[in-house]
């Protein structure tokens, strides 16, 4: 029954424009995008760098990188906290560079460590899946380095957008770090999966249902993005 009630509420707050809901979703969105954003940008060259080159060390930085794969969020989260926070090591110096607990650009950051060792370690993997004799096939042909590592980068780029598209799926549906940094604050740092845990807490599950649809739909979409990516239909 709540199932049902919860569904007719999710639509009925999107129909009306909920303007609570916007908000909460719209900042959800904001947050999980920049730490997607920097994220791909830090993960993506790790990974081809990685996928492509041998030293000293490689092993243990890809024994860390697929440890971060699996590293709980709420330990992300604490990690975070105690850097940032007034008695942590950055908290003491004081920057406006470096964000304060309880804010939107904390929760970005939790986030982005995150989703950056699924972005370089799907990246890396890509990357390595690719036949090792097309980078020397286009270098024997006069490409440069660079232009060998973009032609194996675009063999690849099936994966590498897949990779992007978790670490998406990764932080938008994660609530552990961004609850202990952003403190789920009404109007500020209240995202869609702390306002699930809030509502439920009051008993409104009605409410919290409909917070759940939304964020389902939200990672369906990006589930069928992922297939699409992947040359798949839904009816496969």
């Amino acid at each position: 029954m709540e199932i049902w009630q919860g569904l007719a509420k999710a639509v009925e707050l999107i129909m009306n424009g909920d303007q609570a809901l916007g908000t909460i979703v719209a900042l959800s969105l904001k947050v999980s995008g920049i730490a997607l954003l920097f994220s791909t940008m830090l993960g993506i060259p790790l990974g081809i760098m990685l996928g492509f080159s041998r030293f000293i060390g490689r092993r243990l930085v890809i024994a860390l990188l697929y440890t971060g794969m699996g590293f709980p969020p709420v330990v992300v989260g604490l990690f975070v906290y105690m850097l940032i926070s007034r008695s942590g090591p950055l908290g003491r110096l004081g920057s406006p560079l470096i964000p304060s607990l309880f804010t939107p650009e904390a929760m970005i950051i939790a986030q982005t460590i995150i989703s950056f060792p699924l972005i370089a370690g799907f990246t890396m993997a890509a990357v390595m899946g690719v036949d090792p004799q097309l980078r020397q096939q286009v270098m024997a042909l006069g490409a440069t380095r660079w232009q060998g590592a973009w032609t194996v980068l675009a063999e690849a780029r099936v994966g590498v957008l897949v990779s992007i598209v978790a670490g998406f799926g990764s932080v938008i549906s994660e609530i552990g770090a961004v609850q202990m940094v952003g403190g789920n604050i009404e109007n500020y740092t209240r995202v869609l999966t702390t306002a699930i845990v809030l509502e439920t807490n009051k008993g409104r599950f009605s409410l919290a249902m409909a917070l759940g649809v939304v964020l389902l739909a939200l990672s369906f979409v990006a589930n069928v993005v992922m297939l699409r990516l992947q040359g798949r239909t839904l009816d496969e």
